[in-house]
Formats: structure tokens, sequence, C-alpha cells
């Protein structure tokens, strides 16, 4: 994986954990709320961020499986609302979806390690 893509694919398991693992950060933040304001400047960019999970996770699909599967995993919960519009899969995807919804933040803050890892 070259430099910029990495740190490209970084940046969006970071923002894609952000938005998330919203729930468990926000009780982590205390009274700041830091991440509710991050997450509001991210959220106009959900599909895009899902979107460059999805396909930067399956075109480095070879250099570390699990990573590339949260990340995957990560980009179809953020992509859910899209799916709507894809009437050929979209029960089979929406079921997916359904089925991660309890795992959401545990895949969240996995991405938002995994993207800070992923910058050393």
């Amino acid at each position: 994986m070259t430099g910029l893509m990495a740190l490209l694919y970084a940046i969006a398991k970071i923002t894609g954990g952000v938005l998330l693992g919203l729930t468990t950060l926000d009780k982590w933040d205390g009274e700041s709320n830091f991440f509710n304001k991050i997450a509001g400047v991210l959220a106009p960019f959900q599909t895009v961020i899902g979107g460059a999970l999805i396909v930067l996770a399956v075109l480095f699909f070879r250099a570390n499986i699990l990573t590339n599967v949260i990340s995957i995993l990560g980009g179809i919960l953020l992509l859910t609302h899209v799916f709507g519009k894809v009437s050929a899969l979209e029960t089979s995807l929406r079921k997916l979806s359904a089925g991660l919804m309890p795992f959401k933040a545990i895949i969240g803050i996995a991405l938002l390690v995994l993207g800070i890892l992923g910058l050393f």
C-alpha cells in the first residue's frame, strides 16, 4: 500500500470510527461535547466515508484481512441510508445492516483504534 493511500485509509477509518462510535465516545467525553461537534461536521460526508472504507478495504484486502473486514462492516453501516436506492440488493443489504446495528459502537471504536494505529 502506498503512503498516500495508507494515510487516506487511516483517515477514513478514524472518521468512520468517530461517526459509528459516537454514543460511546460521547459517554467518555463528558460535558465538552467534543465528539458531537466533530460528528456534526462529518455527518454530511457519511456516504463518502462509507464508500471510501469499502473501496479501500477491497483494494488492499490481502494486506491485513481482519482490519479490512472491520472496515467493510463499518462502511456498510455508514451506507445504510443509501441501500434503498439499490433495488436489486436492498433486502439483503438491509438485513446485513440490521444484523450489524447492535455492534455499531464496537465496530466504530475498533475503526477508530485501527485508524490511529494505521498512522504509525
